[in-house]
């Protein structure tokens, strides 16, 4: 069925009868107006039709009625109609006024009537077609979602096995760790932190925006602890930064991938990361220096590639991701809507 809509068979079977339905019923012509006349009104009468329905499948429908513009959309569908009734009714007042010489028919409103139902019923027909069609792909799009996010549950139910263990694990070392050795600790406690918060916290649709932050302060506060002072690391977290939620764990693999592909020369490498807010829309941007003999092309990494799926599944029409891969160094920046700020200006 994808393969018939893909290749756009619909079209081809609905023009095919059209096209043959008219040829049929107006055959006469060729008897009283000649055969040259007969092709002219196949082509006029089909062309127009074809005009008048394309519009309104590409231009009218897109930009208007999708977009909930409803009296302009209205107003512009009976405009493309009755142009379509006007000129087939000035080619009507040609071939039947003055080709075929009936005198009673060189009105230009004689054929309104006619003209104006063949317009309604092929657009009516159209757009049930169109919204059958738009019905199927929908149809496929919820039992695609359906199908991943059931698969996503199993993969996590999965996943949590081992990280509950680990999670009761680091309780334990915690405490067996001697209080003065105050790093190890706040290290070990980090960690503890971060894993509660993807086992308990992020089973939601959306979490606070706090939190988010909190588990990347946490991950970067650890990663800080593996590099040396060759290393520039920065955090930079904007205003109003709260009042808002988002899909959990967006953010990190980003964050992660900075950490795994930076740069190990003996100079400058660099990390910097940043999260800020503009009205409804909340940036991150991740900036890492890199070998330019690491290009990602190749080898983006299963967790980017999850987040872009995710980004496409979640956000489809209120993201914006933008990666710039230089010699050198890599970039990302994220804008993402968020509707909750509408809520809490």
């Amino acid at each position: 069925m994808n393969t018939f809509w893909k290749y756009k068979f619909d079209h081809i079977i609905f023009w095919t009868a059209t096209v043959a339905f008219h040829m049929f019923t107006k055959s006469e012509i060729i008897h009283t107006a000649g055969l040259g006349q007969f092709v002219l009104e196949v082509i006029v009468r089909n062309s127009l039709l074809a005009a008048m329905i394309y519009i309104n499948l590409l231009v009218l429908i897109p930009k208007y009625a999708q977009q909930k513009k409803v009296l302009t959309y209205s107003f512009l569908l009976v405009l493309t109609l009755c142009t379509y009734v006007l000129l087939k009714n000035m080619h009507d007042v040609y071939l039947h006024g003055y080709v075929l010489g009936d005198e009673s028919r060189r009105s230009i409103f004689y054929n309104t009537y006619y003209n104006l139902s063949i317009g309604l019923f092929y657009l009516a027909f159209n757009v049930a077609l169109y919204l059958s069609k738009a019905w199927y792909f929908q149809r496929e799009l919820i039992r695609k979602l359906e199908v991943e996010k059931l698969s996503s549950e199993l993969e996590y139910l999965k996943a949590q096995i081992n990280p509950h263990f680990v999670f009761n694990s680091i309780n334990t070392i915690y405490f067996q760790i001697d209080k003065h050795n105050t790093p190890a600790r706040e290290s070990l406690s980090a960690f503890s932190e971060m894993l509660r918060y993807q086992l308990y916290e992020c089973n939601g649709k959306e979490i606070p925006i706090e939190k988010e932050i909190t588990y990347l302060k946490n991950y970067i506060a650890l990663q800080r602890m593996r590099k040396d002072e060759n290393y520039t690391i920065s955090f930079e977290i904007g205003e109003n930064l709260s009042g808002f939620t988002l899909s959990p764990l967006l953010f990190i693999p980003f964050v992660e991938n900075a950490f795994k592909h930076v740069s190990h020369h003996p100079g400058k490498n660099e990390i910097r990361i940043q999260i800020a807010r503009s009205d409804t829309h909340v940036q991150l941007s991740v900036f890492n220096t890199r070998e330019s003999k690491t290009m990602l092309n190749g080898h983006a990494g299963i967790g980017l590639k999850n987040v872009q799926r995710r980004l496409e599944l979640l956000y489809k029409n209120n993201h914006d991701l933008v990666i710039d891969q230089r010699p050198d160094s890599y970039e990302v920046n994220l804008s993402l809507q968020i509707t909750d700020a509408l809520k809490n200006p």
